[in-house]
């Protein structure tokens, strides 16, 4: 179970000045290549006590301020940015054997940029959001269904339904993007941004 990369390298020169700006580049290299949903990441948080926890979700959008996605505040995740707001984002391309990972802080978004991103969702996710009290257990998949049937019911499509007080979006202020591509030989191309006081420096890691 082990493959051998023949990817073109990545070289400092070609680098943007800007680590949002070479992500625009990537991010659209790796949706014209039709990878599945070049948007999925993976978040990882811990809590106060530096335990981790890791799941997949959706990047929302993305410029110089940062990376931005949406969830339920109260939800695990939510939880533990309360407490400890350091994560890091993995957005793991293989068909392209590349990778970029984000290390960073994570702060609530406006509550006006919320509700804009919210009202462009589907129905059904936008009743979502508000049937499942994310992270907490469950009696049963009926309990949820009948949350949603309810939902329904309150709000049938085509009412406006409003985005929820407790969920919205985050956006994560990057502090490292590292930026991975595979090579022959395990002798990957790892290129990493680092913010510094007068703006971003670049430094190349050992693979």
């Amino acid at each position: 179970m082990r493959a051998h990369y023949r990817a073109e390298g990545l070289t400092e020169p070609e680098l943007a000045a800007e680590p949002y700006a070479q992500f625009a580049r990537w991010f659209k290299e790796a949706a014209a290549s039709g990878i599945h949903e070049p948007n999925a990441m993976v978040v990882s948080t811990a809590d106060a006590a530096g335990r981790p926890s890791s799941r997949t979700v959706l990047l929302k959008a993305f410029d110089d301020r940062g990376f931005v996605f949406f969830t339920n505040y109260t939800s695990r995740k939510g939880r533990e940015l309360a407490e400890n707001p350091h994560l890091s984002l993995l957005f793991p391309w293989h068909p392209l054997a590349r990778q970029v990972i984000v290390t960073g802080t994570a702060a609530r978004i406006g509550r006006d940029e919320t509700a804009a991103y919210f009202r462009s969702r589907p129905h059904g996710s936008q009743l979502g959001a508000w049937a499942s009290d994310q992270s907490t257990p469950l009696a049963s998949r009926a309990e949820l269904e009948d949350s949603y049937a309810a939902l329904a019911a309150r709000y049938p499509e085509g009412e406006q339904v409003p985005a929820p007080p407790h969920w919205g979006g985050y956006r994560v202020t990057a502090e490292t993007v590292e930026f991975w591509q595979g090579r022959e030989n395990r002798l990957h191309d790892r290129l990493r941004y680092v913010r510094a006081a007068s703006g971003w420096t670049v430094e190349r890691l050992a693979p």
